[in-house]
């Protein structure tokens, strides 16, 4: 298949682009580049250009014969979406249906869409299934559900077959340790963790240690990135127009943030200073995924099934590229 990876340089779309052209496809990376990085998609594989361009999008589709769409272009820094919504809701919601729009003028109607389990807010069970309320606490979960319920109108009134797939916390680098995870600034634990093994921080902040989970500290579905490629190779080759899927995408484990903590000592050999600080406010203790029905849907098994290996492929990532892909000012 011909596939366009809008966001395709930034960290889960180039890792689904590197698993998409190794199954034979074809996958063209379209990215501004804001956060995406150049170095992650192979020579002739990227189309530089922003969602908000239709015009651009439209050309892109039509030039290269695009037959579907993985959505993973959004500005996803929840606390950022607080203090400026007007930037998230102009660029995932008014650029998504640019993108959709273009898709129609194209008739490409195949679309797996990048959602997040920041769509569920703080659920009322867990693990959290899809019949959980979506009820979003920041503008930035607030955007994917829109878009959630625009692909469902989009696939109603014109046809689109759509997957929405809500990932719990992406993670870890490609096996081989090429590309990996490049985020300015880096707000997720693992990479954070790791710079302190680096000498890039001098310690890792812990924020509560006082929750209702066995250690105290919070606990989350870290999902191998690569396992998230997969899931949206299997959904893309699910699609047909008319098709409805949304489904979570995380391992059904949990791991608190000590464990993470010691997994990381442990691959690297580092102590590793912690500091414990005041709680985050909206950090729910305990978010994990019931993924069950994306197991039978796509016929999905994540293959790393521990936080440990998740953490020994960022680890290579990380040793290798200290500076990560190294293009940014």
């Amino acid at each position: 298949m011909r596939v366009l990876l809008t966001g395709g340089a930034g960290y889960v779309g180039s890792h689904a682009g590197r698993i998409l052209r190794a199954a034979g496809h074809e996958a063209w990376a379209y990215d501004n580049l804001t956060y995406g990085h150049r170095a992650a998609v192979p020579d002739g594989w990227l189309i530089e250009g922003d969602l908000t361009d239709r015009p651009r999008l439209e050309a892109a589709l039509r030039a290269q014969r695009i037959e579907a769409v993985m959505h993973f272009a959004a500005f996803c820094y929840v606390g950022e979406s607080v203090t400026d919504p007007a930037r998230y809701y102009q660029n995932n919601v008014v650029g998504t249906l640019s993108l959709l729009d273009a898709m129609r003028a194209a008739d490409v109607r195949r679309i797996v869409f990048s959602s997040t389990c920041a769509t569920y807010g703080e659920p009322e069970t867990t693990p959290i299934t899809e019949s959980e309320k979506q009820q979003p606490i920041n503008p930035y979960g607030f955007t994917k559900l829109a878009i959630e319920h625009a692909l469902a109108d989009y696939a109603r009134a014109y046809g689109f077959g759509y997957a929405a797939l809500r990932y719990f916390n992406a993670s870890g680098a490609a096996e081989d340790g090429t590309i990996g995870e490049d985020h300015d600034p880096e707000t997720h634990l693992i990479p954070l963790v790791l710079q302190v093994a680096l000498g890039q921080r001098p310690e890792i902040l812990v924020f509560g240690d006082d929750y209702p989970t066995p250690d105290g500290t919070c606990i989350r579905d870290y999902v191998h990135v690569d396992d998230l490629a997969t899931a949206h190779l299997a959904a893309l080759e699910r699609l047909a127009p008319g098709i409805e899927l949304k489904l979570n995408l995380g391992t059904g484990r949990g791991a608190s943030v000590r464990e993470v903590i010691e997994a990381c000592r442990q691959a690297t050999g580092h102590p590793i200073p912690e500091r414990i600080v005041a709680r985050r406010p909206g950090d729910p203790p305990l978010l994990v995924a019931d993924a069950a029905l994306a197991r039978r849907t796509l016929a999905w098994e994540p293959r790393y099934a521990g936080i440990a290996p998740i953490v020994a492929s960022a680890w290579r990532w990380h040793r290798t590229h200290p500076a990560g892909f190294g293009d940014r000012a």
